[in-house]
């Protein structure tokens, strides 16, 4: 009985931490964890705003002044990414949401990595410890103000006024972003979607490849990336649009 109050507890602490990462229209992400010797070390800021983002969140860096109200601190959520102890030859990461009177409104599952290589030890326990950022399946609700403000330069004044229009941003439905993986990265859409797993051999820029019923070769030639694979014994070259 005991055992079923405890998960009872579990799950309604976790909901509660649900609707209260909902509340919030936005996430900063430092640009240096605190066990990280330099910025964006292993390039683990730049993956852990990727994958927020992909997961609906509205996530900037917290030295983009240009787009951030920070006197409105309490509208946004810290996002933090710590190696908690233990383990030997273990690489593990966790994931904490804090709002501005730093109550941890969120912390996810521990992910973990036995690979020996730092960069992918680090990115395998980080997207270990996204999926249970995933389960909270985060939509804002509204209930705080977004406060993201952008900042616009002072017209200079001129003898004729100028009609300044807003640039449109068109997102490539096509893009393939990679994430490093062991041995190699693995290319996701926009959805997001594992689309192609690439693995690298003695040559630079050349990777063996594989996704759900194609098997083939990845490489670089005139700075455009191709996957080329045998379909009924025919040579097939498709063009891809990677973002590293």
């Amino acid at each position: 009985m005991k055992k079923y109050i405890l998960l009872l507890s579990v799950l309604l602490s976790f909901s509660s931490f649900a609707q209260n990462v909902n509340d919030y229209p936005y996430l900063i992400v430092p640009t240096k964890f605190d066990f990280q010797k330099k910025e964006n070390d292993y390039r683990l800021n730049t993956l852990t705003k990727f994958n927020l983002e992909n997961l609906g969140f509205k996530a900037f860096y917290s030295n983009d002044n240009a787009n951030i109200n920070f006197n409105e601190r309490c509208s946004y959520l810290k996002v933090d990414v710590k190696e908690p102890g233990g383990g030997f030859l273990i690489t593990k990461l966790e994931i904490t949401f804090t709002d501005c009177n730093n109550n941890v409104i969120f912390t996810s599952q521990v992910g973990k990595s036995k690979s020996k290589d730092r960069k992918d030890a680090y990115t395998e326990a980080l997207n270990e410890a996204f999926e249970s950022v995933k389960d909270l399946n985060y939509k804002y609700n509204g209930n705080k103000p977004a406060v993201v403000t952008e900042t616009k330069t002072a017209p200079v004044a001129t003898a004729q006024p100028v009609e300044v229009t807003k640039q449109e941003v068109i997102v490539n439905p096509n893009q393939l972003f990679a994430q490093p993986i062991t041995n190699g990265f693995q290319l996701i859409d926009t959805t997001p979607k594992v689309i192609l797993k690439m693995f690298k051999t003695s040559q630079a820029d050349y990777y063996t490849a594989v996704s759900d019923a194609k098997n083939g070769v990845v490489f670089k030639k005139n700075n455009e990336w191709f996957f080329e694979y045998y379909k009924d014994d025919k040579l097939i070259s498709e063009k891809l649009d990677i973002k590293f």
